[in-house]
């Protein structure tokens, strides 16, 4: 199940940070000792939580009953003209290569059009991972440049693809 994450989900997105921790290492930024604790996991989620309602991010979990299973967000959403989001995930190291990521991106996709009346969505991979472009691609995406030392990851600056799916031709509300 795909929804919005509350504060009442921070031990279990907890949890699954540390269960995942290694099979993220190569795709996350640093993470502050903070991050790992269930304090900062609370913290974390209710300051998502607030964005939400500021109608700035989209925060989901992808649920296995009360498991998290991954993440789907969707940053910094602006409206206006540019009527955009960028998308950012994970998948649970124990359920990757099932279909689960590309599922959840379609599924974000229809929210970012139909609940949140985006024009478009954007999501940057790093060149090397080529599971996460797949998903991309899989989901109508395309590749529109590469950015060089375009984020901070894994103790270093590195390039990223980047890439769009316009979602409709609708005019922007005003």
């Amino acid at each position: 199940m795909l929804r919005p994450f509350t504060v009442d989900d921070a031990p279990a997105l907890l949890a699954s940070y540390l269960r995942n921790r290694e099979h993220l290492l190569p795709y996350d930024p640093a993470r502050p000792d903070s991050f790992w604790t269930l304090e900062g996991q609370q913290a974390r989620v209710a300051d998502l939580v607030r964005q939400t309602q500021a109608g700035t991010t989209f925060p989901c979990g992808i649920f296995d009953g009360n498991r998290v299973i991954g993440t789907m967000t969707f940053n910094t959403i602006v409206r206006g003209p540019f009527c955009s989001t960028s998308l950012g995930y994970w998948v649970d190291v124990d359920e990757t290569g099932k279909g689960l990521a590309t599922s959840a991106v379609a599924a974000m996709l229809l929210i970012a059009d139909q609940q949140l009346g985006l024009h478009r969505v954007d999501a940057s991979t790093m060149t090397t991972n080529l599971v996460s472009q797949r998903v991309l691609v899989k989901n109508g995406f395309e590749k529109y440049g590469t950015a060089r030392n375009y984020l901070h990851i894994a103790g270093r600056w590195g390039d990223s693809h980047l890439y769009q799916r316009i979602l409709n031709d609708r005019t922007p509300p005003t």
